[in-house]
């Protein structure tokens, strides 16, 4: 069984898309998942499966569509998260104020849409598949968070570092019992 993480793009959001953690794993481990564990309730998980990322995607977000949620899923090698933690081009005064922005497709920055919105010492980049946005001020005051999508130019789900560290040392645990 390999590890993979997935992360689960707008559930529990805002009152969308409302699915408890206990559920979400029960779901999973209805998918033949094994050793599902999530971290907090916005959809981040941590699971073992023979499948490829694709179709272990595939199959959470179709599952989750048959309780009429829609919430795309993007399934990772934890290689993946751990790169995101370590090449953040940014040094934030506190790791929730750095999200990084996993894409669904190719990125295509829109710096001059970025610019029009961003606050004094907001800071953005994009590279192999992540966009990385810094909001000193806060990404819930930001007027970049609503337009995260179209300054990347594709669709993405974001973690702050606070949570992408977390999911770190829970991969770590899991590996360390392996």
């Amino acid at each position: 069984m390999r590890l993979h993480v997935a992360l689960l793009r707008g559930l529990n959001v805002g009152g969308a898309n409302a699915l408890p953690m206990a559920e979400l794993r029960r779901l999973c481990e209805g998918l033949g998942w094994q050793g599902v564990q999530s971290h907090l309730a916005s959809g981040n998980l941590i699971f073992e499966a023979e499948k490829e990322r694709g179709t272990l995607a595939g199959a959470l977000s179709g599952a989750l569509a048959e309780r009429g949620l829609d919430v795309p899923v993007l399934v990772l090698p934890p290689g993946e998260i751990r790169r995101a933690v370590t090449a953040c081009p940014f040094a934030p005064a506190e790791p929730r104020l750095v999200h990084a922005g996993f894409l669904f497709g190719p990125e295509s920055l829109d710096r001059p849409l970025f610019e029009r919105f961003a606050a004094p010492g907001d800071e953005v980049a994009a590279a192999q598949g992540l966009l990385w946005l810094h909001t000193p001020g806060g990404f819930g005051r930001s007027k970049l968070a609503p337009r995260l999508e179209a300054i990347a130019g594709a669709p993405l789900t974001a973690r702050n570092l606070s949570s992408l560290g977390k999911l770190v040392q829970m991969l770590d645990a899991r590996e360390e019992t392996r």
